[in-house]
């Protein structure tokens, strides 16, 4: 496989055994989580050789990546607007409030980073077939990529998954199985259904390349900003890819000396179905699966994550925390940000606003701070839910 120059191989979170890329899933001496290990000191780039354009999404991180840019699958994703927010700026009693709009990516959400570079991988590996579990927006992803790259996506989701979501996966020629209940019961039948089979895993921390994909989003807000910040990003989350991506990217640009600090990373999920929330606040290092999961969020319905210890440490080592938010907040937060700032935003872009009104009432942003929302998904991916809730309400 054709690399990057500072790309050293696969590190394991666990046992820290280093693996070269041709390993596929997890560690295979101990099961952990692997992520991409690199050498700092071939790294020949500064900061001052990303003046202006081309503004050209991940690949204008490509040194900073395993793939080199003439590999990578892409549709274009990244370059994607950081909207100013003053009047979320006076409410959470903050210098500046930036909202980072993930919902213009090519297929409408964050998941398009991960799955670009999880499906380089895919390609480069000589995969012919693609496939994970997915609550909706990463299947779409998937089958998207799958089909520039000349790949099969096979595609689990549960029957709640909403409707755009399913029908564009199947579109991009994607195999979409639709699963009775939740989340989980998608993960069952993706691992029933791939016994025996040569598919590529898409799934969340199964590759570690989602992650690293994901890590472009702190890229993007750190340089939109000068290098200058931002003080606090509030990140909605439900299995923790997208967070431990701006946990990787910190810490990298923390290491290069692009940035002065590490930005708190908080995580922000429904209270019906926190589990992260819930460990975080009593101070455990693994969450406990929620039994009964209950919230209108469907993105962020993930009872048991594949990976709460490394979603946890991210929060944790960047000084942030982890608070779960009643779904009646969160839809208020979303009706809000649409009608203040003009950003279309569906739930989980709601659970971050909602979030982050509540860690400001915490006192935990100070006055001369900047503050980053990250919405993952477009808002129009969930425009009956948030109707609905203008209605029951008589608006």
């Amino acid at each position: 496989m054709e690399t990057t120059a500072a790309c050293r191989g696969l590190r394991c979170t666990d046992c820290g055994a280093i693996h070269d890329l041709e390993t596929t899933r997890r560690c295979p001496d101990c099961g952990g989580v692997l992520e991409v290990a690199y050498d700092r000191s071939a790294l020949d780039l500064d900061r001052e050789a990303l003046t202006g354009p081309p503004f050209d999404g991940l690949a204008r991180y490509a040194d900073v990546l395993p793939f080199p840019r003439e590999t990578l699958v892409t549709l274009g994703e990244g370059t994607t607007p950081l909207v100013d927010a003053p009047g979320w700026a006076r409410r959470l009693g903050v210098e500046r409030v930036l909202i980072k709009d993930e919902g213009a990516n090519p297929t409408g959400s964050i998941a398009d980073r991960g799955v670009a570079l999880a499906v380089t991988a895919a390609k480069e590996h000589g995969a012919a077939t693609v496939a994970l579990p997915s609550t909706g927006d990463a299947a779409q992803a998937a089958s998207a990529y799958a089909a520039r790259a000349g790949l099969d996506a096979e595609v689990f989701v549960p029957s709640r998954a909403g409707f755009d979501a399913k029908a564009m996966t199947n579109v991009h020629g994607g195999e979409l199985s639709v699963v009775g209940g939740r989340f989980d019961d998608a993960v069952t039948a993706f691992e029933d259904a791939r016994s025996g089979t040569s598919w590529y895993s898409l799934a969340a921390f199964e590759t570690p390349y989602r992650q690293e994909g994901a890590k472009t989003t702190l890229y993007e807000i750190a340089e939109r900003l000068d290098w200058g910040g931002p003080d606090h990003v509030v990140h909605p989350t439900g299995s923790g890819v997208g967070l431990v991506g701006l946990a990787r990217a910190a810490s990298e640009l923390d290491e290069l000396g692009w940035i002065d600090a590490v930005p708190a990373i908080h995580a922000v999920q429904p209270d019906g179905c926190g589990p992260i929330a819930e460990a975080f606040e009593d101070g455990r290092t693994e969450h406990e699966p929620v039994e009964h999961p209950d919230t209108i969020c469907g993105g962020l319905e993930i009872a048991d994550p594949p990976a709460s210890r490394p979603v946890l440490e991210a929060v944790r080592e960047s000084g942030g925390s982890a608070l779960s938010m009643p779904d009646s907040s969160i839809l208020e937060a979303a009706v809000e940000v649409a009608q203040t700032a003009g950003v279309e935003v569906g739930t989980a872009g709601g659970a971050a606003a909602s979030g982050a009104v509540e860690l400001a009432e915490r006192g935990v942003f100070d006055e001369d701070e900047t503050v980053v929302l990250v919405n993952p998904a477009a808002g129009n991916r969930e425009s009956d839910v948030l109707r609905s809730h203008l209605m029951s309400k008589g608006i």
